[in-house]
């Protein structure tokens, strides 16, 4: 049958599946999708709290080879069977692969930005160490939050895939994990997105006050090409936490300890991945919050970057990133379980964090 819409229960799979719902879900009307087409949808109205109808809902559909996707309907909610979701877990040889490429990417980029020129920085790959020890903490950190966060929460992913990049002053893009297991519900959808971003921080905060302590505060030189790194609000009340004074100021600033820089690399990546858009740390964050109307801060942070690029040209670049890869929301399987107070909370201090890591000038060039 095609796009037909059926109130009299039909003699099929989906008169089985409505059947198998109706203690937690009065079914209203059936819909099958055009010929080929394997999602059959039912609507109606939930019996009890989402979050518990789902529960038993996964597992009547499970046993005819279906995995329930729960969405808001106008007048009700939809239920929509698609074909048995399961975990495809993949190998781990990349992973690790990658993570040894970039802690020697890491070592070349920590190397130097302390070198006078290339062949010191190939011939001395150890003066990068302490920078690439830190910078590879946070970032390891930061991935393994969200990993035995979604662990603990029943969900497959794979190990950290790092993104080597030894050209760049980080000598990383970050790293990312591919979830084998999409999010059952928005409150996972927030756990796991926060869990990294937390992780990290509690590595990069104390990796930068070390950092500061060791590193100190000296007149800017009057030459050109001194590079100067850009400041948060984080980053600009710890160092004043640690120099009592705002910095830089009156032609002085921090020369920083590798390990400091490494640290404010952390911050930064963090803040970048906490923006409020798609597959992003904040893109998961903002669903989790606001449902389907994230999706217009996704819209408003591509513009936003494109605004700013008109301060500093990289930010066009992730512009570009944002609006190629940033525009699709991880929507979870049941849609309808809102978060808790508590769990609001926790949304509303992220988005609160990213305004505080959140760099508008990165780097500048005198």
């Amino acid at each position: 049958m095609s796009n037909s819409v059926r109130d009299t229960a039909p003699t099929d799979i989906a008169y089985q599946l409505s059947e198998a719902v109706r203690a937690f879900f009065v079914t209203e009307k059936v819909i099958t999708g055009s010929v080929g087409s394997p999602i059959i949808r039912l609507e109606g109205q939930l019996l009890t709290e989402p979050e518990e109808a789902y529960r038993h809902i996964e597992i009547s559909f499970r046993h005819l080879g279906y995995t329930p996707v729960l969405r808001q309907a106008p007048g009700g909610v939809r239920i929509m069977a698609v074909p048995l979701i399961s975990a495809k877990p993949s190998g781990n040889y990349g992973a690790i692969l990658l993570f040894v490429l970039t802690l020697v990417s890491m070592l070349f980029a920590g190397a130097l930005a302390q070198a006078p020129d290339l062949v010191w920085a190939l011939k001395h790959p150890l003066a990068g160490l302490s920078f690439a020890a830190a910078l590879l903490g946070i970032l390891l950190a930061h991935e393994l939050g969200h990993y035995f966060m979604a662990r603990r929460l029943g969900l497959v992913a794979s190990l950290p895939y790092f993104i080597p990049m030894p050209l760049s002053p980080f000598g990383t893009m970050g790293a990312v994990i591919r979830m084998h297991t999409p999010m059952r519900n928005r409150r996972q959808l927030l756990a796991v997105g926060a869990a990294g971003p937390i992780a990290g921080l509690l590595v990069a905060i104390p990796a930068l006050i070390f950092g500061l302590l060791r590193s100190s505060v000296q007149p800017i030189p009057p030459q050109p090409g001194v590079m100067i790194e850009g400041n948060s609000l984080l980053y600009a009340a710890l160092k004043f936490l640690v120099f009592g004074q705002i910095l830089p100021r009156h032609g002085y600033d921090v020369f920083l300890h590798p390990t400091a820089f490494a640290a404010w690399a952390g911050l930064f990546l963090t803040g970048l991945n906490l923006t409020p858009a798609g597959q992003l740390d904040g893109g998961h964050i903002a669903y989790a919050l606001l449902g389907g109307k994230a999706r217009l801060l996704s819209r408003m942070a591509v513009l936003a970057a494109l605004a700013l690029g008109l301060v500093y040209s990289g930010w066009f670049f992730f512009a570009a990133i944002l609006l190629l890869l940033g525009q699709q929301s991880a929507e979870p399987l049941n849609d309808a379980t809102t978060l808790t107070a508590r769990q609001k909370l926790l949304a509303a201090g992220m988005l609160v964090l990213f305004a505080l890591l959140f760099t508008p000038v990165p780097m500048s060039i005198l």
